[in-house]
């Protein structure tokens, strides 16, 4: 379900309406967390990390507002639920798009995400199905790399509002174990103040 925004009584009007009109709207940051005790929570519920810690991330999507908020006919809509793309990769190196809807209950979650595992690696190409292409989040993992800056490719001509959010490889110091994350989100949905926001969630949640 989605609720259209009313514009005139939004107090994102002016913001949304500015950065709306540019060829490149998106931003993006990149920050660490600390995966430590997600980690450690993982290995004992027997959930692996990146099913893990992608449904700790769809939850504090989820719990933030703004990460809702979609553009869809140039109007802002905010979404009741937000899933996820997450790239999958494959045996032969390649890997394909999938769509892994969110459960606010892990081992549920678990489940739809190992499904959709499979199937994506049974699968070849890029686009091995259907998407609904507003309410989701475009999520991937680059565990060789502990990057510290990272960019998307893009095609400017298309209505692209969903945030792009990305983890690095897990590095461990002296028993802290901390991953990169890159969060790139549209401008006139979501700023600066709400991606703290989203982190302070998430951190909070990884360590729940």
């Amino acid at each position: 379900m989605k609720t259209k925004i009313n514009l005139d009584s939004w107090n994102r009007k002016e913001h949304f309406l500015f950065f709306k009109q540019m060829e490149e709207p998106f931003y993006g940051l990149t920050t660490r967390v600390d995966c430590t005790l997600a980690y450690a929570k993982a290995k004992e519920l027997g959930v692996s990390f990146f099913n893990f810690y992608l449904f700790k991330t769809l939850k504090a999507v989820n719990a933030c507002e703004p990460f809702r908020l979609r553009i869809i006919d140039n109007d802002p809509w905010i979404f009741e639920r937000i899933d996820a793309s997450a790239t999958i990769m494959r045996e032969d190196q390649t890997f394909g798009f999938s769509l892994m809807k969110y459960h606010p209950d892990l081992d549920t979650f678990n489940t739809i995400a190992l499904q959709e595992i499979k199937r994506i690696q049974g699968t070849s190409g890029l686009l091995t199905r259907e998407f609904p292409h507003e309410n989701l989040i475009h999520f991937s993992s680059i565990p060789w790399v502990d990057f510290q800056g990272l960019s998307h490719a893009r095609g400017f001509s298309y209505p692209d509002s969903c945030p792009k959010i990305s983890y690095g490889k897990m590095i461990d110091e002296n028993g802290k174990k901390t991953m990169a994350i890159s969060v790139h989100v549209h401008h006139g949905l979501v700023d600066g103040i709400h991606v703290g926001k989203f982190l302070e969630c998430l951190q909070e949640y990884l360590n729940d």
